[in-house]
């Protein structure tokens, strides 16, 4: 396992709204990672997207995170004050970089076409890549995946084991500026983890899909790659990732600490295979420490 200097991990909420169940399983994993490695555990408030982001919503999750005993290393860093580095890495890109004037709808249609059916996810033809079509306007800004040879990445999850990704068949071109003007996610996660120096990235196994991307990303920007560490992800009864989309409740209401601990924190740490007894938030962290340890050593990748 690596030293205190090698190791850097973080949580990285989206202020759409308190945090749930699904998102403490998240921010556990992540900081008892941390935790075991005696690395640092830093806190970024991921809110480029400004449309969906809740007032008051971050000082919740920061509050809900110290309540529930996670404090974190450092200060807390908001993305909607690091779009500097954003802009910087864009000019960076340089000629990879093109405007896409194609929609949603103008993308699912061209899928369509070729396969004769709505394919899961949008994968875009590269349409706009040698050129706007005439009366087209740009909308995004899209990043060059290579064509001949296809663009095969592949990486070793600590939980997943081992992962394979054909970006240039799999995904195309992808967006790092979005037509409302917001950054990305996979920009904007790339240049905060390289600029902060996060060494290992422990988030749920919704965004694993996501990762292959972010690679790519790392090695044009000549940024080093972090472990990954996917944890399963909560679903409710319809089978469906918890989210504000699909209903997911606060599980911090201001009810007391024993409360806390027996609503959320035992049942977050059962989920991801601890057995952890305790009669305190304080007793919780240390017997949850080690049952971490233990979990990590029946990984296909322990690290």
């Amino acid at each position: 396992m690596k030293s205190s200097v090698s190791y850097i991990g973080r949580f990285a909420p989206s202020p759409t709204g308190p945090l749930h169940i699904g998102s403490l399983v998240a921010a556990m994993a992540s900081y008892l990672d941390a935790k075991v490695h005696h690395g640092q555990w830093l806190v970024r408030i991921e809110d480029v997207d400004g449309d969906r982001n809740v007032a008051g919503a971050d000082q919740h999750i920061l509050a809900s995170l110290q309540r529930c005993g996670m404090h974190w290393d450092g200060d807390v860093s908001w993305q909607s004050q690091r779009t500097g580095l954003y802009e910087q890495a864009l000019r960076q890109l340089g000629e990879l970089i093109y405007p896409c004037g194609c929609s949603r709808k103008e993308i699912a249609d061209s899928q369509l076409s070729l396969t004769g059916r709505q394919a899961q996810a949008l994968i875009y033809p590269g349409t706009c890549r040698h050129g706007l079509a005439p009366g087209k306007s740009a909308r995004a800004l899209r990043l060059k995946v290579p064509q001949s040879p296809h663009c095969v990445l592949h990486f070793d999850d600590r939980w997943a084991g081992h992962v394979s990704q054909d970006l240039t068949d799999d995904v195309g071109d992808f967006v790092v500026k979005r037509a409302d003007g917001f950054w990305a996610y996979q920009l904007a996660v790339v240049v905060d983890d390289g600029d902060q120096g996060v060494t290992d990235i422990v988030r749920g196994a919704d965004l694993l899909d996501s990762t292959p991307r972010q690679l790519y990303l790392q090695q044009v920007l000549k940024l080093p790659q972090p472990a990954y560490l996917h944890v399963p992800v909560v679903v409710n009864e319809l089978g469906e990732k918890l989210s504000k989309q699909t209903g997911a409740q606060a599980f911090d209401h201001g009810a007391d600490p024993q409360q806390l601990l027996q609503d959320a924190l035992l049942p977050a740490a059962r989920f991801l295979g601890m057995d952890v007894r305790a009669d305190s938030i304080a007793a919780f962290w240390q017997a949850a420490v080690p049952a971490w340890a233990q979990v990590l050593r029946n990984l296909p990748n322990p690290g």
